[in-house]
């Protein structure tokens, strides 16, 4: 029996309209329902081409007895994180700031007015990985919203004001000035990693906004440290094993530090944004390798992403056959039965 996710349009609420959860769309109704029967609720967020995503949905959200607990203690809203950014955007700030990191599938407990007490992201149906069981989860969720009500409240209460005081300095920025923007690549520069290129640790995002910012830096300046960092960045991303050295376009992340290991699904954002960068690269240096990257990444959307019609799909999703990645992943007999003495 559907659910109501089957009234709705975005391919991954689809995805979920025949588990047992009584999902309901983000809307007036589940606030209201919570509001009604006092019930905390329960926020998924997650998008179509998610491997973990999916893991979940199958572990929990296709349970009957997890489905059920979820049922008898809360209201649950399912978010396609690509249909409603703003709502993903409020809620994974709140996990942030709670427990450092944040990730999809989201998984937020909220107080009936919205405000988020608890947040996290996978969690197993069975305790593993160091982690509880999300049916643990939530039976904790449950006495703790029954048992310590005050506590509850007021800590929701104080995770909200964090997130507005945030929102509220984002748009009280000064002036953007040539020593502002100095200021600011400089600042990137610190979180610069030496070694395997990108900002920061593992996972590692492809980080396109920054760079392009960072060559826009250089072409004002002329600072080769901003230079070296997008270039040795650009390498390292174009020499990994985030690139699909054979058919072009880039993964979402890499699951390591080295640009390696990639998490196999395909966003047609991301590849728009790497392959526009690529481009302003190769103008600014003059380094084949550049435009060699931009065009085969608008080659694959071209011919993998775009549909009868001339419009372009999302993304490709992390799974092939029920399988992370079965599809791009290359053993090196196989390599060298098809390439011959250019295997190596």
């Amino acid at each position: 029996m559907s659910n109501r996710l089957a009234q709705e349009t975005s391919p991954y609420l689809l995805q979920h309209a025949d588990n047992p959860v009584d999902w309901y769309p983000w809307g007036e109704e589940a606030l209201a329902k919570a509001k009604a029967e006092d019930k905390p609720i329960l926020l998924s967020v997650g998008y179509a081409a998610c491997h973990w995503c999916h893991v979940m949905a199958h572990e929990s959200f296709e349970d009957a007895a997890t489905a059920a607990i979820m049922n008898k203690y809360f209201v649950n809203i399912k978010v396609d994180r690509e249909e409603r950014p703003d709502i993903d955007r409020i809620y994974m700030d709140a996990v942030v700031a709670m427990t450092g990191q944040g990730g999809w599938p989201m998984t937020v407990a909220m107080t009936p007015d919205g405000e988020p007490f608890f947040g996290g992201t996978y969690y197993p149906r069975v305790p593993r990985y160091g982690m509880p069981s999300f049916s643990q989860v939530l039976l904790r969720l449950k006495d703790v919203w029954g048992q310590d009500r005050g506590n509850v409240v007021k800590q929701a209460k104080g995770i909200s004001q964090h997130i507005q005081r945030h929102v509220a300095l984002e748009g009280k920025g000064e002036v953007v000035t040539a020593a502002s923007m100095g200021r600011a690549a400089q600042q990137a520069l610190v979180d610069f990693d030496r070694v395997d290129g990108g900002f920061g640790s593992a996972p590692k995002f492809p980080p396109s906004m920054l760079l392009t910012f960072l060559l826009q830096e250089y072409q004002r300046t002329g600072d080769e440290e901003i230079l070296h960092a997008v270039e040795f960045t650009l390498e390292k991303m174009a020499y990994g094993g985030m690139y699909d050295q054979v058919g072009g376009g880039f993964a979402r992340y890499s699951v390591d530090g080295q640009w390696l290991v990639p998490h196999f699904e395909k966003m047609l954002y991301d590849n728009g944004l790497l392959s526009r960068l690529y481009v302003r690269a190769f103008m600014v240096t003059g380094r084949p390798l550049y435009r060699r990257i931009a065009e085969e990444s608008l080659d694959w959307a071209i011919k993998e992403m775009r549909e009868a019609e001339g419009g372009f799909y999302s993304s490709l999703d992390a799974d092939s056959e029920g399988e992370e990645g079965k599809f791009y992943v290359w053993s090196a007999a196989e390599i060298d039965e098809i390439l011959g003495e250019e295997g190596a």
